[in-house]
């Protein structure tokens, strides 16, 4: 209870950089999440058509993973330089493999049978996506952005190493002066926004499964 109280003192004393800091963190994990999706998505289901590519386009993003977050700030560093836009590329990198593999195996796993339904009753390919496919592929869509979502926030407190920002600022001082408290002004609160978050799309995920 003692750090905690000490994190809570440092915070109310530090309230204004805290903001700043925690809306840092919402934009760098909320802007990478976008891109994340809105290229992966459409990504996902282009090569659910053409299988003969996917394995390779799969492979390649999937790979990204493999990459420390770290290291993909430092090696962006000489092209982006300190700031915002390196901590964006390395977190977008990093939200890729999740919804582009989701979104693929979401598309690919629908039952044959409801696909031949939909074109024996006339529905073009357009159509059969927009109220076949998608709909059908959203719960698996969605798992692949929550776990984007998570990863995203949690690694989102490396951006503070290059001047990005963020909340990660609490855990490298509270870091170098060897302080747990402040450190924990940093740590919990990135811990229970990957929590909400978590929850959020669960439940829209779990609306989604019902609505079918």
């Amino acid at each position: 209870m003692g750090e905690l109280t000490a994190a809570y003192a440092y915070l109310v004393e530090n309230s204004e950089r805290f903001w700043e800091a925690l809306l840092r963190h919402l934009l760098l994990s909320g802007v990478a999440l976008a891109v994340a999706v809105a290229l992966c998505v459409p990504l996902g289901i282009f090569i659910s058509r053409r299988v003969r590519l996917a394995q390779g386009v799969i492979t390649a993003v999937g790979s990204l993973r493999l990459i420390p977050s770290l290291a993909i700030l430092f090696l962006a560093l000489p092209y982006l330089g300190l700031g915002l836009r390196p901590a964006l590329f390395a977190l977008t990198l990093l939200a890729l493999p999740p919804v582009l593999i989701n979104t693929y195996a979401g598309i690919r796993n629908l039952d044959a049978a409801v696909i031949e339904a939909a074109r024996g009753v006339g529905m073009s390919q357009r159509q059969m996506l927009r109220r076949v496919e998608l709909p059908l592929a959203l719960p698996a869509i969605l798992t692949g952005i929550r776990i984007a979502a998570v990863e995203v926030i949690a690694s989102a407190t490396l951006a503070s190493f290059i001047n990005g920002g963020g909340l990660g600022e609490f855990v490298q001082i509270g870091f170098a002066l060897n302080r747990t408290s402040i450190m924990l002004v940093g740590a919990l609160p990135v811990a229970l926004l990957a929590l909400a978050a978590d929850t959020l799309i669960g439940q829209i995920q779990r609306r989604s499964t019902v609505g079918m």
